[in-house]
């Protein structure tokens, strides 16, 4: 990154209070400080970084942008009205500078950080390419995902969330994507949108900021996605089905040791057998996400297989853990019915004893009760051994499988109840299956799985 603090005073809108500095990296967190670094404050509910400026100055940062006139600041500033907005200014301006860049967006309301993960394996077999770290995808990570690209960055892969209408277009705005992928449209955050088609209409925003011609690639199998096959041009699905653009056949399940396919690619007349190392039938749809993007940005067949085959996922998604007692898939990170209902499959088609440990999945709006207690029901059809509830919102999964006949499923209000009791409850040797919303932090199961001994 090589900008002024100058040139980002005038295409933000602020006020330049001191000397002219250059600028090579931009932080949020004080205690995180660059090289040439330009230190940004933001505000929270329990925080204001305002009160950490002089921290800042004294790691090193050169330069800070504020809302406040701070007349003993040590450093050169920007003034401005609103500190999180300016971070985005900056990074819009900054990503319209790398005119070589070629912007990869990835939404959807499951499986999007697994795909912008694989997505991003694919192209760094060819490309210089930077990823959103973890899921970073709002309006605060979007911006400090532009900020680790360098100059000489070929690719950049940006997962966006959102929980609201507007919330893409805004990120959108300033990642300006090249190509987009959206993954499925899902029941995620339908308590702020109302219905799906809110949601579709909310993720679709991404295209907003897009040229008219550029590739849009979309789930064929997504009963919303393929209703917009008239609204946009230059469509690419993604599908099992042989008759779309980019399909996949030959799916054979490996267990634990994930999942192989063919995929199919230029009307068929590239072939590609892949094996994904990450279990699941979804993954083969993430296979076919990042095949395609591949293909667009001119990568061969071969390429695309290594970087298929090659690809790790993001902490605690679909994370195998071999320990003495438990064989635990973590995939704990986040959840909804959909997701929790595809990791349900892989755990089904385990051998051996099987438990499923789930929780509370947010932000479902009234449906909540009943999208619980249908995972409950597909628990117990899928032939699950044993299932652990846990949350408030879970007793409504523990009615929904003991109506549908589970016979070992229990409940427990909360985690700390069900870890004081964990080793009278789970059989050795079972394989585990732990997932939540992320507010569930069940990352305090998975250490206790891990330490038994």
């Amino acid at each position: 990154m090589k900008l002024t603090l100058k040139e980002i005073a005038e295409n933000i809108g602020g006020t330049l209070r001191g000397a002219d500095v250059e600028i090579n990296s931009i932080s949020r967190d004080s205690r995180d400080i660059g090289e040439n670094c330009l230190y940004i404050p933001l505000k929270g509910e329990k925080f204001d970084g305002h009160d950490f400026i002089d921290m800042a100055c004294a790691e090193g940062a050169v330069a800070v942008v504020t809302e406040r006139e701070y007349e003993a600041c040590p450093v050169p500033s920007v003034v401005v009205r609103d500190t999180r907005a300016a971070l985005g200014d900056i990074a819009r301006y900054y990503r319209k500078k790398l005119t070589n860049l070629k912007v990869v967006a990835v939404t959807g309301s499951v499986g999007k950080t697994t795909t912008k993960d694989i997505v991003a394996s694919v192209l760094s077999r060819k490309y210089k390419t930077v990823k959103t770290q973890g899921n970073y995808n709002n309006d605060i990570g979007v911006p400090l995902t532009i900020f680790r690209i360098e100059e000489d960055t070929d690719v950049a892969v940006i997962e966006m969330g959102m929980n609201h209408f507007d919330e893409i277009d805004y990120l959108s705005s300033i990642a300006l994507p090249d190509i987009a992928v959206i993954t499925n449209i899902g029941v995620s955050h339908i308590e702020n949108l109302g219905s799906r088609d809110g949601i579709l209409k909310a993720k679709c925003e991404v295209f907003n900021h897009m040229a008219e011609e550029s590739l849009k690639i979309l789930n064929g199998d997504d009963d919303k996605l393929v209703t917009i096959a008239r609204k946009y041009k230059n469509l690419c699905y993604c599908s099992l089905n042989e008759f779309a653009e980019v399909h996949a056949d030959n799916v054979v399940e490996r267990g634990l040791d994930g999942i192989s396919c063919t995929i199919y690619l230029d009307d068929n007349n590239i072939k590609i057998p892949v094996n994904i190392p990450i279990p699941g039938k979804h993954m083969v749809k993430n296979a076919m996400f990042a095949a395609a993007v591949g293909f667009a940005l001119g990568l061969s067949a071969e390429e695309i297989k290594d970087g298929i085959e090659c690809f790790h996922p993001t902490a605690m998604r679909m994370d195998i853990i071999e320990g003495d007692k438990y064989t635990v898939i973590n995939d704990a990170y986040n959840a909804n019915p959909q997701s929790v209902e595809a990791a349900i499959d892989v755990l089904a088609a385990c051998e051996g004893t099987t438990c499923c440990i789930l929780g509370d999945m947010f932000e479902l709006g009234e449906k909540a009760p009943q999208y619980h207690a249908e995972v409950g029901r597909y628990a117990v059809h899928r032939g699950i051994d044993y299932l652990i509830c846990i949350g408030e919102m879970s007793e409504n999964m523990y009615e929904g499988a003991v109506a549908m006949g589970g016979s070992e499923v229990a409940y427990f209000k909360t985690k700390e109840e069900f870890i004081n009791d964990i080793e009278g409850i789970l059989p050795e040797k079972c394989t585990v299956l732990v997932k939540a919303s992320r507010g569930m932090h069940f990352e305090k199961i998975i250490e206790k799985l891990r330490s038994v001994e």
